[in-house]
């Protein structure tokens, strides 16, 4: 199994995971309605563990958790209340810390892609980022939220960077909550070469504008696959702008979800796009 795995990473650097001619690729993406216990990383990896378990053996290749899952999204203090930044700077977690490397090992182990929200401990700063593990238990990627409410995230710093990661499954983009609610973050992925955009998300209201609708809109307008993992409004979108699995309410799910990389994506109102004359856009306010 590890020789297989080495060599699909292998080929996919040499652009050869692609889908021959005539088929297109597919896999079963498993987003994780769960709700975290605040501070409680112990108890959030074992749920974790368990419901990853239950995906890959379900035949899911590509597993989500919300944001700031595994810490609980103890940075927002409209949810929690007051903070104190030595507080939340000791529940961060460094990119090598233990229960990172915990997910490592359970990505390598189940021979799936994982994707963990968490706070990010990096020096005397926190981020608020995803990380990206292979299947072979290696950090494809990561991303940090790059638009943080300061009013309720108060000491997140904010990220700068929007990636679009290559892997055997496709080109994954990612964004954390907020950051969905600005189009030029999705349009970004999307001229990247995203084919599927993963949204963890957390935050206190459900509404329909502000999920459903404009992650609908998003997925319609980019023609990319989109994925919200909340832990009350879980779903995923098609390029086509349709909901094609959902789970809404207060109890915890493991919505899975068909992905299929075909003709749909790339194939909608971003193929007319005329760059040249958006200048506009880049002129300070």
């Amino acid at each position: 199994m590890r020789a297989l795995k080495t060599l699909a990473a292998l080929l996919l650097l040499l652009g050869g995971a692609r889908a021959p001619a005539g088929e297109t690729e597919s896999f079963k993406l498993a987003a994780l309605k769960l709700i975290p216990t605040p501070w409680d990383k112990a108890a959030n990896f074992a749920k974790l563990e368990d419901y990853a378990r239950r995906a890959a053996a379900a035949g899911a290749s590509l597993v989500v958790t919300p944001e700031g899952y595994l810490e609980g999204y103890v940075g927002n203090t409209k949810i929690y209340g007051e903070l104190t930044f030595e507080r939340y700077l000791e529940a961060g977690e460094p990119i090598d810390g233990p229960w990172i490397t915990r997910a490592r090992a359970l990505a390598d182990e189940l021979d799936i892609h994982l994707v963990l929200g968490f706070a990010e401990r990096r020096g005397d700063r926190i981020f608020n980022p995803l990380a990206l593990i292979s299947p072979e238990g290696e950090i494809i990627g990561t991303y940090s939220k790059s638009h943080n409410s300061k009013i309720i995230e108060p000491y997140n710093t904010d990220g700068s960077e929007f990636p679009v990661h290559s892997t055997a499954l496709g080109r994954i983009g990612m964004l954390v909550c907020y950051d969905r609610q600005l189009p030029e973050t999705s349009r970004i992925l999307a001229i990247k070469g995203a084919q599927i955009i993963l949204v963890p998300a957390f935050g206190l209201g459900i509404e329909k504008i502000n999920e459903d609708i404009m992650m609908r809109t998003r997925a319609y307008e980019n023609s990319v696959y989109v994925a919200h993992v909340h832990p009350k409004n879980t779903f995923v979108v098609d390029p086509r702008g349709s909901i094609i699995a959902q789970g809404e309410g207060q109890h915890e799910a493991m919505v899975v979800a068909d992905i299929t990389l075909d003709e749909r994506i790339g194939d909608g109102p971003i193929r007319d796009r005329r760059p040249e004359i958006y200048q506009e856009l880049l002129q300070a306010e």
